[in-house]
């Protein structure tokens, strides 16, 4: 029997984190999540300062005591002066800004008419400079869920913190390549009335934020922190999921161990792969805010609103495409997912010789079964090499019975269109009149087995059947 979530005064809201395409939030070193072996090591200590109320953040407090040395190793490749806060801000990413701008657009948001950059403690090492700098864009937005309106309290484009590497007793180390990734942050309020609501608020605001063409894709590029309280309990907040999937067990686990804790205070946890939390620190408060000084405000002006409003949601454009090309909503939400709409719609344009239903299945489908039963790494096919098989295909000079086979080659870097190439109508002919006359009598699905042998996947299934029906009465 599962938990009675409104009998538990249960109150739940989502921060919704997604890291930006393109170049940094206060500088020009590119967003690569690179690979590259660091060429830079830097080592200090931080400590906490007042914030705006004149107090220092209890949260500060907290990572001060551990007296923790910070190592910092990065590569020039992605990496700048900036990032070492040995260099002021440059003026912040207008494109980035763009983005959550258009966010706020599709979440129905108020947004600021002039943005002021803030500056967030952090002493945990994350952040070389001590604190975080964050942006409020918008506040006061709304999405419908099956369980009624979500409000969303506040949209915020902010600077991601470096990735923690090593952990010692008395040092951690970070790698730079991550921090000042311009991120986009929703906030909801408490509005969320089970577990499985809030895994499908997550799933809602994740497609949102994709239909702004503006994110990164991939494994850490989105994560989610889920804010938790039942009645008689403090506020517990539950970072680190980066799969919503695990949302629906982490939640009512912690409801669990909330139920069986005695009295608490609020506090931040960690959400781990087994959907158990561990105490990380307390809850920061207000002490951490303070405004920052180095870079200049932006004014939001009505015209640069009207240019950003035609963005369109993802589950609008995939219902549109379900209705124009006739196909299911699985390979539409499937085009979504690897964020092909775009492509999938270009190649229907001008692929005419190819339905639609095959273009979006070779996408989703196909490269899927490729991925799962072959040795090779289908994320190293391209676009381009799409396109390339697309257009063989279109002027028929391969088959489609040869595309898995194609795109294996691709992936291993061993295409040769040799390999594949079609046999003509008239050879196909030729060679279907031997097999007919030289085995007389037989139905024509054996014969379509015997052409099909021979050719080796360079004829087309239709067009064979079609040459030899002329020659078959079945």
């Amino acid at each position: 029997m599962g938990l009675d979530y409104e009998k538990l005064g249960f109150r739940c809201g989502i921060e919704c984190h997604q890291q930006l395409e393109g170049k940094k939030l206060f500088c020009d070193c590119p967003t690569l999540n690179s690979s590259e072996e660091p060429d830079i090591k830097v080592v200090r200590r931080l400590r906490a300062v007042a914030g705006e109320t004149g107090k220092v953040d209890v949260a500060a407090k907290h990572e001060m005591k551990k007296r923790k040395k910070f190592i910092y190793v990065s590569n020039t490749v992605d990496n700048c002066l900036v990032e070492y806060d040995e260099e002021p801000p440059h003026p912040i990413n207008q494109s980035a800004l763009d983005v959550a701008l258009q966010v706020a657009i599709l979440l129905n948001a108020k947004i600021i008419d002039e943005i002021q950059v803030m500056r967030k403690t952090v002493v945990d090492g994350s952040n070389t400079s001590g604190f975080q700098r964050t942006a409020l864009v918008a506040t006061d937005g709304y999405i419908d869920t099956s369980l009624g309106k979500v409000r969303i309290a506040n949209i915020c484009l902010e600077e991601e913190s470096a990735q923690k590497i090593k952990e010692t007793e008395d040092s951690i180390t970070y790698k730079l390549d991550r921090l000042g990734i311009p991120l986009v942050e929703i906030g909801t309020e408490a509005d969320i009335k089970s577990a499985e609501h809030a895994k499908e608020v997550a799933a809602y605001l994740g497609m949102v934020l994709r239909s702004t063409g503006g994110c990164k894709r991939g494994i850490g590029t989105i994560r989610q922190d889920v804010n938790i309280s039942i009645k008689g309990h403090p506020r517990v907040e539950i970072k680190g999921f980066q799969d919503i999937k695990s949302i629906v067990k982490t939640i009512d686990n912690e409801i669990e161990r909330q139920l069986k804790e005695k009295k608490g205070e609020p506090h931040v946890r960690k959400a781990n792969p087994d959907f158990t939390t561990t105490f990380m620190r307390p809850m920061p408060g207000a002490a951490r805010m303070y405004p920052e000084t180095d870079v200049v405000p932006v004014k939001i002006k009505k015209d640069r609103l009207d240019k950003l409003s035609s963005v369109e949601l993802i589950s609008d454009k995939t219902e549109k495409l379900v209705e124009d090309h006739s196909i299911t909503e699985d390979l539409a939400n499937g085009l979504a997912k690897i964020g092909k709409l775009e492509v999938f719609e270009g190649f229907v344009k001008r692929f005419k010789n190819i339905k639609p239903a095959f273009i979006a299945s070779t996408l989703v489908s196909t490269v899927k079964e490729i991925g799962r039963k072959y040795e090779v790494d289908v994320d190293k096919l391209t676009d381009k090499q799409f396109e390339e098989i697309f257009s063989y295909l279109d002027d028929a000079k391969i088959s489609k019975d040869v595309v898995i086979d194609v795109l294996i080659d691709y992936a291993k870097g061993e295409f040769s269109l040799d390999k594949y190439a079609s046999a003509s109508d008239k050879d196909i002919e030729s060679e279907i009149k031997k097999i007919v006359e030289g085995k007389p009598g037989l139905r024509v699905g054996a014969y379509m087995g015997m052409v099909m042998a021979k050719f080796k996947g360079k004829v087309d299934g239709k067009i064979a059947m079609d040459i030899l029906k002329k020659y078959v009465k079945d």
